[in-house]
């Protein structure tokens, strides 16, 4: 499926979206997102301010990781707006002092535990993984079946790799 340019919906509110081929990542525009969790009548000036915060309290990063890029502004036209990787979008959205961001952080703040929780187990992770396949309708045949091809996968990957270190030995003087 080739991905484009496309609008994403949130809570009936457009955002837009761009996909880089090259980097395969979705770049969200970053005022609609404000707008959207913020209401603000004037969502650039908002940004402009939260960046300069953001700057104030040392996250030079995240500001900088915002790049311009056109996209179709209501007008019609094709305008330079700021743009933020899934990432750095999720970053600014901890940022913003907004009920409506609220439930987007404590879902980061759930997401990072599970994580924590399965760098420590990771029989947590094969248990999500088959949750989620699960709650999408795939038959428990199937979640078995995927995943034990990941760790075929995995592991064929991994001797690929065992087997071209041990080349890469053999080829030292």
């Amino acid at each position: 499926m080739a991905k484009k340019n496309k609008i994403a919906i949130f809570k009936g509110q457009k955002i837009r979206r761009s996909w880089n081929e090259e980097n395969e990542k979705w770049w969200f525009s970053v005022v609609d997102v404000i707008t959207v969790l913020t209401g603000s009548e004037n969502p650039q000036v908002y940004w402009r301010v939260l960046k300069k915060r953001l700057l104030d309290e040392g996250s030079d990063e995240t500001v900088t990781k915002c790049n311009g890029f056109k996209m179709i502004a209501a007008d019609g036209r094709m305008r330079l707006t700021d743009v933020a990787d899934t990432e750095t979008i999720l970053r600014i959205i901890q940022s913003i002092p907004s009920p409506n961001a609220e439930p987007l952080k404590l879902w980061l703040a759930r997401v990072g535990y599970e994580r924590i929780e399965e760098s420590e187990d990771p029989e947590k992770a094969i248990q999500r993984a088959m949750r989620f396949y699960l709650k999408r309708g795939y038959s428990k045949d199937w979640v078995n079946q995927r995943l034990k091809s990941i760790e075929i996968r995995k592991e064929l990957a991994d001797e690929w790799e065992r087997a071209e270190l041990k080349k890469a030995r053999n080829l030292r003087f």
